[in-house]
């Protein structure tokens, strides 16, 4: 979903997992420690590498669907035909379904309430009595029948937008269950009640334009991970939903022109022979073709037609089905092929006459270059159609989505307009992919689907115009955000009813952190390659977050713990400061100095303290120890350690230190005298470590740049220290120059030099020959002193 101001904000209870601490009353063995516990443990169904495990298993569910639209009643009626087949292990005694439109009832709804306070000022639409006990407003689900393939009727209770049904027998892993539901609504005006599915009025010429979203009862998932996701329908955590087929007729007025999710089977029968005729050139054109005109559109709105058609659609592994229906359409399309699997997809859009210069400009191009774009970085397009419908919101479903896009009433457009229109059009159309793909549980996570999704949005608008103003996706983006205060904040893993500032948490953060990984931490290659390995992997299936963030680490060879707990299940922003910067040059005029040191020889090496171990194991007469026992390796020290042997422990000896330094060459010193020494002293100061970028900037005019690891941060999370030779003087030295780290604070990134800089020296030698581990020190030993050898 293209985020809209809901005006509801929610209470802030988190229910999310804890970024436990291992270590944290100290400055390291924090930020860096695996996830552990905190992920779920794997098994047979997911695997610790993140993919699906050799018992994984999902549900299906198929649905024959006939659907009556009454327009002036603005009322819909629906009868289905559920097929669903438990592949679980387990026995189900009862199955729950979705009821959506439950939620615009005032009395079936979730029951979510927001706090509300006295307005300064306020419309005289919601200026009403309070009415208690509360009435119904008429709209919300009304079940007429319900059941069983044979038409006996079935045991079942409504709780708000969720509906349970009793089976008479427990359906048993590897069987099926048919059951029918009758139903029908009031169809809302979305435009004043809001919510994705309705219908929005155009007074000027009397019409409707209808969108039927969450339209049907829908059946919930029943997963491995969770059982049934029958958790409340608030209007904010979407969806979780079965895999399965569809067929679905749509009985609309005559003059209506439908588009929905699936392919249209009778399209001959429904246009005109002319529609029909550009509909088959559509299918091998390259660019959008007119099937119905803005001249038969506006036509079309002048007359309303008593007579009815029936429009037929089918489609295969879907997770849900949506339609769009309204006389007032014109419909474009066009033939893209997806390179990845030759796949020949119908690109199309449907919109109002308010939106042709904008939608027929670009729309249908920009659903074209979407599933291009995503099947590039994800997984190819599986599915024969993408549609784009102008409805002045902003929702996605399988092969279609709603969008908005409208020009000024002489055709002319702002820039935002369009760009806002390129954007959720790019966004919706990319949820193809994320979630109705990639088929994660959005009533829980948002980000899986949202977060995802908003990255590869940014992605594709970045191949759409490298000069697109994308507020999503680059990190000086979510600056804003992060610089607010704890208590304004929640983690990334947070439920998606409990999220007080969804977009930025839900969908700016999340695609901010993953162009991070990209860009920053691992590189394009990488990432990329993982990515595509997390879509491929469950595509058509359902992941969880362990699945994405053990996925990402098992095929790229990156450490990225440190990262998920940092960025998604904590609110620490990024803040790194340059603290100090010392200036030293080298000092090759020395002479190495040596001294005398006196000292004594070793005492036996022997244990400070007898422990309780070593007096047990003298006791117990059954241990022979090895040393006693064979005299060979009862050397001088098997005596001394017994006082066998005397040594004068008190005398003193004495030793020469420093004597494997020498003065360094000529010819070095000429090669290292413009050597300066640059230590530069950093501090986390916002607590999310990342990795140190660095401009040098040079005083001829020159630049470096350098990229320290995040691993510098382990041995303490707080301070760290990086020391560079350079043989020309420094500058300046800007942290993060490109922004690219999402540091909050800007001030504290950069050093430049003075002319009053303290330069100190250091004294260079050159070694004689390195220390030999093992190899005697140059003291007298115990065994010297006693004259043994």
């Amino acid at each position: 979903m293209k985020l809209k101001v809901l005006g509801l904000l929610f209470c802030s209870a988190i229910v999310s997992a804890q970024n436990i601490q291992n270590n944290p009353g100290s400055n390291h063995g924090n930020k860096f420690e695996q996830l552990g516990t905190i992920l779920p443990t794997p098994n047979v169904y997911r695997t610790a590498s993140g993919a699906p495990g050799q018992g994984y298993w999902q549900q299906r569910a198929d649905y024959d669907i006939e659907a009556y639209l009454d327009e002036d009643k603005r009322n819909l009626k629906g009868a289905e035909t559920i097929t669903y087949y438990n592949n679980s292990p387990d026995k189900l005694d009862y199955i729950w379904l979705q009821l959506d439109e439950n939620e615009q009832s005032s009395i079936k709804n979730a029951d979510y309430p927001s706090s509300s306070i006295l307005p300064k000022k306020t419309t005289i639409e919601n200026f009403k009595p309070t009415q208690l006990p509360i009435t119904d407003n008429g709209y919300g689900v009304n079940l007429e029948k319900v059941t069983d393939a044979n038409g006996v009727a079935l045991k079942y209770v409504v709780n708000k937008t969720m509906m349970r049904i009793d089976l008479p027998k427990a359906i048993k892993k590897g069987e099926k269950f048919i059951f029918k539901i009758n139903w029908n609504y009031n169809i809302p005006n979305r435009m004043e009640m809001g919510g994705r599915g309705g219908y929005e009025n155009f007074p000027e010429d009397g019409n409707d334009l209808y969108t039927m979203a969450q339209w049907f009862p829908r059946m919930c998932v029943y997963s491995d991970f969770h059982g049934w996701q029958n958790h409340q329908f608030t209007g904010r955590g979407e969806f979780a939903l079965v895999f399965g087929n569809y067929k679905v007729k749509m009985n609309v007025p005559a003059d209506h022109i439908v588009g929905g999710t699936g392919e249209c089977k009778n399209y001959e029968q429904v246009l005109s022979s002319e529609q029909y005729e550009r509909y088959k050139k559509a299918e091998n054109a390259s660019e959008p073709v007119e099937i119905v005109t803005i001249d038969e559109a506006k036509k079309a709105e002048k007359k309303h037609s008593k007579e009815r058609k029936t429009w037929i659609f089918e489609a295969n592994d879907v997770r849900d089905f949506a339609w769009t229906s309204s006389r007032k359409f014109i419909w474009d399309a066009m033939r893209v092929t997806i390179p990845e699997n030759n796949n020949k997809v119908m690109a199309m859009s449907f919109y109002g006459k308010e939106a042709y210069r904008l939608y027929r400009k670009f729309s249908t191009k920009a659903v074209a270059h979407t599933i291009k774009t995503y099947s590039e970085f994800t997984i190819p397009y599986p599915y024969p159609v993408a549609q784009s419908i102008e409805a002045a919101n902003g929702m996605e479903y399988p092969m279609i989505c709603f969008n908005y896009g409208r020009t000024e009433k002489d055709g002319t457009y702002s820039e935002a307009i369009k760009n806002g229109m390129l954007g959720v059009i790019i966004h919706e159309v990319g949820h193809n992919f994320f979630p109705m793909i990639i088929n994660s549980d959005e009533r829980q996570w948002t980000w899986m689907d949202e977060g995802l999704n908003t990255f590869v949005e940014y992605l594709t608008e970045e191949r759409w115009d490298n000069k697109f103003p994308s507020k999503r996706g680059p990190a000086w983006t979510i600056v804003d955000y992060m610089k607010l205060p704890k208590n304004e904040l929640e983690p990334i893993m947070t439920n998606s009813e409990n999220i007080i500032k969804f977009g930025p948490n839900a969908y700016a953060k999340p695609a901010t952190g993953l162009n991070i990984l990209r860009e920053t931490i691992m590189g394009r290659e990488l990432f990329d390659k993982a990515f595509k390995t997390y879509a491929k992997r469950w595509a058509f299936r359902h992941p969880e977050p362990a699945d994405f963030f053990r996925t990402m680490e098992d095929a790229s060879g990156e450490d990225l713990d440190w990262f998920w707990r940092g960025w998604f299940y904590g609110t620490d922003p990024v803040d790194i400061s340059i603290d100090k910067v010392t200036i030293a040059t080298a000092d090759f005029d020395g002479t190495p100095k040596s001294e005398d040191v006196k000292y004594t020889v070793d005492k036996p090496l022997q244990n400070e303290f007898e422990d309780v171990s070593k007096i047990k194991n003298r006791e117990d007469k059954s241990i022979k120890f090895y040393v006693d026992s064979d005299k060979d390796v009862q050397d001088f020290y098997y005596r001394y350690d017994r006082n066998q042997e005397k040594v004068n422990v008190s005398k003193e000896y004495v030793i020469t230190a420093g004597d494997n330094l020498e003065k360094v060459s000529n010819k070095d010193i000429a090669k290292n005298q413009n050597l300066i020494a640059y230590q530069i002293d950093f501090s986390n100061k916002g607590g999310l470590v990342m990795p140190i970028i660095l401009e040098f900037t040079f005083e001829d005019g020159s630049k470096l740049n350098d990229k320290i690891s995040v691993q510098i941060w382990r041995s303490n999370e707080q301070k760290a220290s990086k020391t560079y030779f350079f043989e020309k003087k420094l500058k300046s030295v800007q942290l993060d120059p490109m922004r690219e780290t999402a540091d909050i604070n800007t001030s504290n990134n950069l050093w430049t030099a003075t002319s009053t800089e303290t330069i100190s020296k250091f004294q260079v030698f050159k070694q004689k020959q390195k220390d030999v581990r093992g190899a005697s020190n140059g003291k007298v030993n115990p065994m010297q002193a006693a004259g043994k050898k």
